[in-house]
């Protein structure tokens, strides 16, 4: 009868184990039959029990390793090689005995008995090391397959790693392509309604001004929305590359930058002594620009407080933009990240929703994560991880913009750079 399609080469050497049960059986029915025999012709009760136990044990042995091979680890493709082991292991006892027998200078006269038990040992000896020699080479091949089913799953990694890289790189030059293309019907759209209402602006009423003035607030918002979204799909293929980057020097940039906005609504910011850390300046300045800005423009009734702080925890800095706004909803947490997601309506809040899903991009480039801490009413802390390969200056400080004043406090001697002074002016 041929074998089944899907039989493999070790199934075809499965029976092997059987020859090693023959043995074991062999072995014990001829310890039977010596000690039957050693009673009729001597009747010696002590020399059959000696030759029923010395031939009877490696044949139980035999026997409970042929049970033992189906049922172990061993692959039978070395079945046959234990079978080989143990008739070399007899063999080789054989030759032993022979000379012994033929040495001129040695008289041994061995009983027949005494040699079926020296060739039995020899049996079990052979016997022993074809069953650790297979486990070893079982174990080898195991290790080795393993290895294999690694390198074969690294290589599909690395196929798949490919494959979304050029995804992602088709993705953003989709969006860059599809962005910079939308621009240009947007301007003329603006354009011509801005020429309208130049020229025929007398002859518009009030219901129709209103509708034009809505007109040209949605082709602003899409126009900002797709510069949001080029910068987005820019963030990888647009990135500088990384070098040493003082964020304190990065917050002053971002902080002078929003000076106006922070006098406007008389802000107070305080900050701690930030790390220098490897990435890319320009995007991390617009990270902090993002966050504070955010932290501002959510503020509530009362005037925004913000401070920044960084932690250490071994050669990752935990940076934290904390302000006492309006708060978040725990189930908003994750959402706020995701592109073109609001939690306000346009009337409340301005923007595109697309500021905190490009932080998320930037903090994802430089190796770290970003997430918030809040309650409603209570406030929001905006923390991300950056990690650090520069030793930093640790030396604690604190320093305090209040846009009522419109002066620069420091408890320290780190200071702001010297433009936000001359920027400044004395209301009293």
């Amino acid at each position: 009868m041929s074998g089944s399609p899907n039989e493999s080469p070790q199934d075809d050497l499965s029976y092997w184990y059987r020859v090693i049960l023959a043995v074991g059986v062999l072995l014990l029915m001829f310890a039977i039959g010596r000690s039957v025999t050693t009673v009729t012709s001597s009747g010696s009760l002590l020399e059959a029990g000696i030759d029923l136990i010395l031939l009877s044990v490696p044949g139980l042995v035999m026997l409970y390793t042929g049970l033992w091979l189906p049922t172990s680890s061993i692959k039978s493709r070395f079945y046959p090689r234990i079978v080989a082991w143990t008739v070399g292991g007899v063999v080789v006892m054989g030759i032993v005995l022979g000379l012994r027998v033929l040495h001129p200078g040695v008289d041994v006269n061995f009983t027949f008995g005494t040699q079926a038990v020296l060739l039995s040992i020899g049996s079990i000896a052979g016997l022993g090391i074809g069953v650790n020699n297979a486990q070893a080479l079982t174990h080898a091949q195991t290790l080795e397959e393993r290895n294999e089913t690694l390198r074969r799953t690294e290589r599909q990694l690395e196929e798949a790693v490919d494959q979304l890289r050029d995804s992602n790189e088709q993705l953003e030059q989709f969006a860059y392509a599809a962005s910079h293309d939308l621009q240009e019907p947007l301007r003329m759209v603006t354009r011509y309604l801005e020429l309208a209402e130049s020229r025929y602006g007398d002859e518009f009423d009030e219901d129709f001004q209103e509708f034009i003035d809505f007109a040209v607030d949605g082709a602003e918002r899409m126009s900002d929305m797709i510069d949001g979204l080029l910068e987005y799909s820019r963030v990888e293929t647009q990135g500088d590359s990384f070098e040493d980057v003082d964020l304190d020097a990065v917050l002053d940039d971002v902080l002078a930058d929003l000076q106006f906005k922070i006098e406007e609504t008389d802000a107070t910011i305080t900050r701690e002594s930030l790390p220098t850390i490897e990435g890319d300046g320009r995007q991390l300045q617009q990270l902090f620009q993002n966050l504070l800005s955010n932290a501002i423009d959510y503020s509530g009734e009362d005037p925004p407080r913000i401070h920044v702080s960084a932690a250490q925890d071994g050669e990752e800095w935990t940076v934290s933009v904390r302000d006492e706004g309006v708060g978040i909803d725990v189930e908003d947490s994750d959402r706020i990240f995701d592109i073109f997601q609001r939690l306000h309506s346009i009337e409340e809040h301005t923007g595109s929703g697309i500021g905190l899903a490009l932080c998320k991009r930037i903090v994802e480039r430089h190796g770290g994560e970003i997430w918030v801490d809040s309650d409603p009413g209570e406030g929001s802390t905006f923390s991300f991880t950056l990690s650090s390969r520069v030793e930093s200056s640790s030396v604690p400080s604190v320093v305090t913009q209040q846009g009522s004043s419109n002066s620069l406090t420091s408890t320290t001697q780190h200071e702001v750079v010297d433009r936000f002074a001359s920027q400044t002016t004395d209301t009293d």
